[in-house]
């Protein structure tokens, strides 16, 4: 099987095992940071729009949002665990193995979305009532999730194009495609919601027609015969040596990510207790934080590509320089983008709830707890960084149980029954949540840097003797 680099795959490889570290970082994460700041604005600005609609409008996406994204954690995790063997391959030089591996995760993810849709589109009501949905989302939004679960199949795609684009070190390409995919569903959405005054469903159409524009892209980019990250059926091997590193990589990586979404599913309908309005300003805060979080995730996926590169081409020192690197930017990204959101916070919460001056509030109030745990997330961002990098997702595992069930949901069930705070304790258990993880984080990550350490010298020992 035919299997080359591209001149520009070839050179991208060489500068990520060989250049300046610090460059290498900017050049492969500032992009990546900077699309998933620009979708977390476009993101804003499409809750805005549908709290056109109306407020219960605004909790019912955010409710039915947390549960897709919980089921989107499938594909999402395979293809950050398989790209993380794809990278390696190709730091290592074994271009074929990089081929099987690139066209069997666009077999897998076909398989994986379209058993979900047809596993769950036709029990929808049932399996949103499992997931504890309150009745009035379920009449409003059961249409809205079969659409997002038929989004999926594309979405899936999309997460391992993405993935093996990161990996090839072309940032650029994916900020200028996804740029292009916001524009399109900002203005369908717009368009859907003031013109032609439409609901909840059209929101999604906008968004399945915008996504259908970057597998579009995907399908032209990857076909190119004998690229070893084209697509090629012949390619597709199911074999033990192929598959099995990657799904013994991705397994914990879904697990962690279901689990983190089952998380939030769970606290929002724990926090359904204090009203739907609650739901929805818990959601808007869950956004508004994410004008710090996701350019720290931009760096981290970025840097856990880095990673995996370098230690795949025998060099573990540049990739812990990466890490350290990315910590540095990271906590800064938080230090710096909290205080701008604190500071128009009020601008903020208005942009959300328009005249409505109680719903206002209340994301306020949310807010500046979610707040506190922006620089110990930057903390987590970077540590998880270096653990996808050297393929510890076991522990990730452990990092985003812990987060959830174990700094989360516990610390809501009992302020909501020892305590008198109301809705204060959604951004209660949000702040202590988040700052807990960081702390994890930051003594796994110490542990893991030690560990390295040991190991190199233990083999300085073994060359020397």
């Amino acid at each position: 099987m035919k299997a080359v680099l591209s001149k520009k795959d070839a050179r991208f490889r060489e500068f990520s095992l060989n250049a300046p570290m610090g460059k290498v970082v900017f050049s492969v994460c500032f992009p990546l940071a900077l699309y998933q700041s620009l979708n977390q604005l476009f993101k804003l600005m499409d809750t805005m729009m549908a709290s056109h609609i109306g407020a219960s409008a605004v909790s019912a996406v955010a409710y039915l949002s947390q549960i897709n994204i919980m089921l989107s954690a499938l594909g999402g995790g395979l293809a950050v665990g398989a790209s993380i063997k794809v990278s390696e391959a190709y730091g290592a030089g074994d271009f074929e193995l990089v081929k099987r591996r690139v066209s069997t995760m666009f077999a897998m993810c076909a398989l994986l979305g379209g058993g979900l849709f047809l596993f769950l589109a036709p029990v929808t009501p049932w399996f949103l009532r499992l997931m504890n949905t309150p009745e009035e989302f379920i009449a409003e939004g059961s249409t809205y999730f079969v659409l997002e679960l038929f989004g999926l199949i594309i979405t899936f795609f999309n997460n391992v194009y993405i993935a093996i684009e990161r990996a090839r070190g072309n940032s650029r390409r994916i900020l200028c495609l996804n740029m292009g995919v916001i524009a399109v569903k900002l203005s369908l959405t717009a368009w859907f919601v003031y013109g032609l005054n439409g609901g909840i469903n059209m929101i999604s159409l906008a968004t399945i027609l915008s996504q259908s524009l970057l597998l579009a892209a995907a399908i032209r980019n990857m076909n190119v015969s004998g690229n070893a990250f084209g697509f090629s059926l012949k390619a597709i091997s199911f074999r033990r040596e192929v598959v099995k590193p990657m799904l013994f990589l991705s397994f914990p990586v879904i697990a962690e990510k279901i689990a983190f979404s089952l998380g939030k599913v769970v606290v929002n309908s724990m926090s359904a207790v204090y009203g739907s309005w609650t739901v929805g300003a818990l959601g808007i805060s869950n956004s508004i934080g994410g004008i710090t979080t996701m350019p720290q995730n931009g760096f981290q996926e970025g840097g856990s590509a880095i990673i995996s590169q370098n230690l795949g081409g025998g060099k573990p020192e540049r990739a812990v320089s990466a890490f350290r690197w990315i910590l540095f930017i990271n906590c800064l990204i938080g230090l710096v983008l909290m205080s701008f959101s604190l500071v128009f916070l009020d601008p903020l919460s208005r942009f959300f709830a328009g005249d409505n001056e109680e719903f206002a509030a209340m994301i306020r109030n949310i807010y500046r707890y979610e707040a506190m745990g922006a620089i110990p997330l930057g903390v987590n961002a970077s540590v998880l960084s270096l653990l996808y990098g050297f393929g510890r997702t076991k522990i990730t595992l452990f990092m985003n149980f812990c987060r959830v069930f174990v700094f989360r949901v516990p610390v809501l069930w009992g302020l909501q029954n020892f305590t008198q705070l109301g809705n204060e304790s959604a951004g209660i258990v949000m702040a202590v949540s988040n700052i807990l993880s960081g702390l994890l984080a930051a003594v796994i990550g110490a542990e893991e840097l030690y560990r390295l350490h040991k190991n190199k010298e233990k083999r300085a020992v073994l060359s020397r003797g």
